[in-house]
């Protein structure tokens, strides 16, 4: 078992050591979505009221799992652009030559990326007061039990990219055509309720719609009216563990395919 670990948990420190190296990353993770909720929601929040929603229930109280969201979704899946680096580096044709199985070194990719969406997601937390809500300690563990199934799941659909492409400008160009629609479509921006018909089947289709719901539903633990009109948190917590599986099982049957040592 010690020599499957060791390499996993090697590619999972690579990954935390080079963050820690371009703190940069942190600071545009955090202050692009915070500048974007603040602005949004402010504008927002007089004049619009999500429907679905309880009575007082602002626009910036209603974005802020969106916004959560958001983070995990962009620190997650670009933190796996290091796989094409890597693979122009030179550094993953050594780990491929390795005698590591290829679902370990998905798994240390992964959870390196999942460790740091989390991280930045937690500190997302910090703003809750802003949003108007008031959360117990229940509420915060269970939202970052969430953060943490959301973040696995993206940063894998990330990989399930990254390992295809040969070039970062390719995989900026095929991630931001499939990111923003499927956030837009999660409940993070608008709900369900009251959009078109086939516009509301694309987003009771979409496995992010109920991250964002277990993520609302955990915000407001204990509560289900406050949380609105949106799927339960049981139903929402097993579709969002059935995308973490289904997408590590497409990574790695992608980096099985696509690990040709050149």
């Amino acid at each position: 078992m010690k020599q499957f670990l060791l390499p996993v948990m090697t590619i999972w420190q690579r990954e935390i050591i080079r963050f820690l190296r371009q703190r940069s990353r942190l600071l545009s993770a955090i202050a692009q979505p915070l500048v974007f909720w603040l602005l949004l929601g402010s504008g927002l929040n007089a004049s619009f009221r999500p429907s679905g929603t309880p009575e007082g229930t602002g626009y910036i109280e209603y974005f802020y799992p969106g916004i959560i969201t958001l983070v995990l979704l962009f620190t997650a899946i670009f933190a796996t652009i290091s796989v094409v680096q890597d693979r122009r580096e030179g550094f993953l044709q050594g780990v491929l030559v390795a005698p590591v199985p290829r679902w370990g070194v998905v798994l240390g990719q992964a959870l390196g990326g999942t460790t740091l969406a989390l991280l930045q997601g937690m500190l997302f937390l910090v703003f809750v007061p802003i949003a108007g809500i008031s959360v117990s300690i229940y509420s915060v563990l269970s939202m970052v039990g969430v953060m943490f199934l959301l973040s696995f799941g993206l940063t894998n659909l990330g990989l399930i990219i990254a390992w295809r492409m040969d070039s970062t400008q390719g995989f900026h160009a095929i991630m931001n055509l499939i990111l923003i629609p499927i956030w837009i479509l999660s409940g993070a921006f608008f709900p369900t309720s009251g959009v078109p018909i086939i516009l509301e089947w694309t987003m009771r289709l979409n496995p992010l719609t109920y991250g964002v719901a277990a993520l609302r539903r955990c915000l407001y633990l204990g509560d289900s009216v406050a949380a609105g009109d949106i799927p339960q948190l049981g139903i929402s917590l097993s579709i969002t563990a059935l995308f973490c599986f289904l997408t590590y099982l497409g990574a790695v049957g992608t980096a099985y395919r696509h690990s040709h040592v050149k």
